[in-house]
């Protein structure tokens, strides 16, 4: 079989793509020849087995010939009764295939990105001639370009879906940017909070050799005419006369979903009361079907003034109340 790429990345032949990831990393950073000064022939050699077999098993297609024809089936160096590479028989037909390694440097430094060894970013080019510098290049990302989104109470209440129509200038081969449009479909969910971000990877302007960057758009609450947020509770200030504050009232209600709620206080409202309707504030997010609270709140109109005959009732009704 040649080479046993298993035995190089020292993986089983029912390794996952995250198995793989692992020991590419884990090797890969350990036979880098730039972490191998003293013996950089044999780092080399290794670094570049290491970084073809990960190439090999982490594509299905090249690991599929592999496991069946293995290394010389690959490279289409089996011989052919008419000469030239050996095709692969897929399902009854044949595909020709000749897999040509990459450059070892250039596996790496797409897989690492611009961390490089010991993350400084700069790559030695050796062997075959790299284009790693170029690569690592290529993956320098700019910060995140951040955008506020606006939404309703009655939206992060309900959920809603939100299309954004955005601009960004896209980089040709060439070199050249063109600006493009673009529809984005942001998903707002029940119970997000302000600050909530939600990230469209590499979704703004591209540069030439350079990655595009992140789009963010934070989440930002309107200011509502009725109901203020605290967290997952919901607070409802009404106003009442100072008879329903001692005689007990009842209050109504609309939800952010247009439910009509009517709520009875048999009790005195005093200032500083509060009452409190559970499971009726906004959606938690991490907790579908749970809901904070509602807290009512109350401005008490007191009377700016009273006659004579009006206070003498109150003082026989308050001593009343006392002596009984």
């Amino acid at each position: 079989m040649g080479v046993d790429y298993y035995t190089v990345l020292k993986v089983g032949k029912t390794a996952s793509d995250e198995d793989l990831k692992k020991a590419y990393r884990k090797l890969a950073m350990k036979w880098h020849p730039d972490k191998n000064p003293n013996n950089k022939k044999e780092a080399e050699a290794k670094f570049k087995q290491i970084s073809e077999a990960y190439e090999v098993l982490s594509d299905p297609q090249k690991r599929a010939i592999y496991d069946q024809e293995g290394e010389e089936g690959l490279k289409g160096q089996v011989p052919h009764p008419a000469g030239g590479a050996q095709g692969f028989a897929n399902g009854g037909g044949t595909t020709s295939f000749r897999f040509n390694p990459r450059n070892a440097e250039d596996i790496f430094a797409e897989f690492f990105g611009n961390g490089g060894v010991g993350g400084g970013g700069a790559f030695r080019n050796f062997g075959e001639g790299s284009s790693s510098s170029h690569m690592a290049q290529q993956q320098r990302k700019p910060a995140a370009v951040e955008n506020k989104l606006l939404c309703s109470l009655e939206e992060l209440y309900k959920g809603s879906v939100r299309k954004m129509k955005i601009s960004r200038n896209l980089a040709d081969p060439s070199g050249k940017t063109l600006p493009v449009e673009e529809i984005l479909t942001i998903e707002v969910k029940a119970g997000w909070k302000k600050g909530t971000k939600v990230t469209f990877p590499e979704k703004g302007n591209e540069q030439p050799n350079q990655v595009a960057a992140d789009l963010v758009f934070i989440i930002d609450e309107k200011p509502h005419p009725v109901f203020k947020r605290d967290g997952n509770d919901l607070i409802v200030t009404k106003k009442i006369p100072l008879t329903e504050a001692l005689t007990g009232t009842t209050v109504s209600i609309t939800t952010l979903d247009g439910r009509t709620l009517s709520v009875n206080i048999p009790e005195v409202i005093t200032p500083g009361y509060e009452k409190i309707v559970p499971r009726e504030g906004m959606p938690i997010a991490k907790e579908p079907g749970k809901k904070g609270n509602l807290r009512i709140k109350f401005d008490i109109d007191f009377p700016t003034r009273l006659t004579a005959e009006q206070k003498a009732g109150v003082k026989r009704l308050m001593m009343g109340g006392a002596a009984s």
